[in-house]
Formats: C-alpha cells, sequence, structure tokens
C-alpha cells in the first residue's frame, strides 16, 4: 500500500482534548476505509507563519499514513468539509520515518540547553567567567588632591 505524511492544523479556540478528539475520528475514518495511522504526533498549539481564517495560531497534528488512495481522498474531503480544520497537507512517501520529526527533536533540545544568565546575553562574562587573577586587578582610580604643576622642557 502507498505511504503517506498529513500534517493539519485546527482551530486555536478549540481545547487540546478537542484537538486529540478530532484527530482520532481521523485515524478511525482511516483505519475504516482499510488504512493504518503508523505514527501520530501532535505538536501542540504552534504561532502561524501569518493569519488564516482570523486564526494566529492553531493546533498542528503530523500522521503517517499506510493506506489505499481512496482512503486518502475520503481524508482529504472530511478535512476539507469539517470547519475545525484551518489547513491540511497530505505528501505520498517513499518510506515512512519511524524516528520523531524534526519538530518533535527540536522541543526536547531547548529544554536540554544550560539557562543563560544576563552576563551572556550583555558580553560581560565572554573571557570564561570566574574571578579576575589579583595580578591582573584593575588599579585604583587617581583623583588628584593637589594641583599639577606644568613641567616645560
Amino acid at each position: 500500500m502507498p505511504l503517506y505524511e498529513n500534517v493539519f492544523i485546527a482551530r486555536q479556540d478549540i481545547s487540546g482534548a478537542q484537538a486529540e478528539a478530532l484527530a482520532d475520528g481521523f485515524a478511525q475514518l482511516i483505519a475504516d476505509q482499510g488504512g493504518e495511522v503508523k505514527k501520530r504526533e501532535n505538536w501542540g498549539l504552534r504561532n502561524l507563519a501569518y493569519r488564516m481564517n482570523k486564526n494566529r495560531k492553531g493546533h498542528y497534528v503530523l500522521f503517517n499514513i499506510e493506506a489505499p488512495a481512496a482512503a486518502i481522498a475520503e481524508l482529504e474531503r472530511t478535512m476539507r468539509i469539517n470547519e475545525d480544520v484551518v489547513r491540511y497537507l497530505t505528501l505520498r512517501v517513499d518510506q515512512l520515518d519511524e524516528a520523531p520529526s524534526a519538530i518533535m527533536q527540536n522541543r526536547g533540545s531547548r529544554e536540554d540547553r544550560p539557562r543563560r544568565s544576563d552576563r551572556d546575553r550583555y558580553g560581560e562574562g565572554r573571557d570564561g567567567g570566574g574571578e579576575r587573577p589579583a595580578a591582573e586587578a584593575p588599579a585604583p582610580a587617581i583623583t588628584p588632591t593637589e594641583p599639577v604643576e606644568k613641567v616645560e622642557a
């Protein structure tokens, strides 16, 4: 059977549970048509690149599907009719990727990075951080208490 990747965006004003129920309905539709959803990823509520139908955000869901072409046609027809689906895209692929998608990999790497301090942000801590050695400590500022004489040569 042919292999497909499908991503759809649901409206921002539905809840996460409603977006999951919508994805469950689409997965059941594929199963009823003789196909199978191999992988399903919920990418959550994300910003859109531009406003679509007065929405600035959307619930993204990815399906990796193994199904006949008729099942995909029915899935797209159902998505076109459903008013909660803002956009969808289905691509035929040669093989399905078993690993997490780039979106899911990126999500984990952000939490693994160390938190930056304000010193790093504004360039004060670029020399490796830590205390300066005593030999390199800056000399105290000299303030003249007596008038300085002019020396003529």
